[in-house]
């Protein structure tokens, strides 16, 4: 018998209404940030924001802005998975998550390990440990949980130990996927820095792999990202196995809602910069996992063990 405090919610419910306010409202400030970013935030800065007034605005958007955006992500995706596995197990997905993730960062911005030497600016809020911003972990949380939901439309839904590492790698790609734009994006917005060693005299593999030839970005960034999410969703996967994930969130079109939303800044970015290459390659990488994700649709997966409701498939048509 299902615990109290894993019973699902209704998707009807209170909770959940807010859960689809905070997409909307992560969606809103996405497009608005994208929009700024394309336009009036790439250099040449227009002579009306230079105004007194106007960089008064701007600093409090900068300090503020990116922090909010992520934390209506983060709410959006926590609702929601809680709604469709139950409070316990959200918050523990969440808590894995989180801690992993962020753990993975502050290795990374100490030692340069797992994704190359790197380091953030102040313009994505309060650090911890005065190194990673808490919202970075938080963006691991919710785009993971996408992923996998995505993984739940692909893949066979099946709980032995290989299928489990197999959605793992699938995960990871789609993750890291997102990471095509949003990395030449922060960095030509200076939300994080790499410092990357000369290359005179460096041997052709390390060059390959430490050399920003990616718009200032090394190849070591994307295996760090992919190898990062295959851990981090291999742990969640062992709190909510793969059946799981398919019948209960997979067939809901929120995740996918969410994942979308957020190519909207880096693309904007990437636009606004005139990062042609990124804009592309990064539109692309994020399309293909969704284009299949909506071309397969949900498996059926057993009995569901949740009631079913519309804010799963975001106000829009049925499964």
């Amino acid at each position: 018998m299902t615990a109290p405090s894993e019973m699902p919610l209704d998707e009807n419910a209170p909770l959940m209404r807010v859960a689809l306010a905070c997409l909307l409202a992560h969606c809103t400030l996405m497009i608005f940030s994208g929009i700024a970013f394309a336009t009036f935030l790439s250099p040449p800065f227009p002579e009306w924001l230079q105004t007194p007034s106007n960089q008064r605005i701007m600093v409090f958007g900068f300090k503020w802005g990116g922090q909010t955006t992520v934390v209506f992500g983060a709410l959006a995706g926590l609702l929601h998975s809680v709604g469709r596995l139950g409070l316990r197990t959200a918050v523990l997905v969440f808590i894995a998550s989180f801690g992993i993730s962020l753990g993975s960062e502050l290795l990374g911005t100490s030692t340069g390990l797992p994704f190359g030497p790197y380091s953030y600016t102040n313009q994505l809020g309060y650090k911890i440990f005065g190194l990673v911003p808490f919202n970075i972990p938080t963006s691991w949380f919710f785009m993971l949980y996408c992923s996998l939901a995505i993984c739940g439309r692909l893949l066979p839904a099946t709980d032995d130990g290989l299928s489990k590492w197999w959605w793992s790698l699938v995960a990871g790609l789609v993750l890291t996927a997102w990471d095509v734009s949003m990395d030449p994006a922060m960095v030509a917005s200076v939300h994080w820095l790499w410092h990357l060693p000369s290359l005179e005299g460096m041997p052709l593999w390390q060059n390959v792999l430490i050399g920003g030839h990616f718009y200032g970005m090394p190849l070591t960034n994307w295996l760090g990202w992919l190898l990062t999410g295959i851990v981090v969703a291999r742990v969640m996967l062992m709190i909510v196995p793969p059946t799981r994930w398919a019948r209960d969130v997979s067939p809901s079109k929120f995740p996918l809602a969410l994942y979308a939303v957020n190519a909207i800044l880096p693309l904007g970015i990437c636009v606004g910069r005139g990062l042609w290459a990124a804009f592309f390659l990064g539109a692309l990488a994020m399309a293909i996992p969704l284009y299949l994700a909506v071309k397969k649709g949900p498996k059926a997966v057993g009995s569901a063990s949740r009631p079913t409701g519309a804010l799963g498939d975001v106000a829009v048509a049925g499964r």
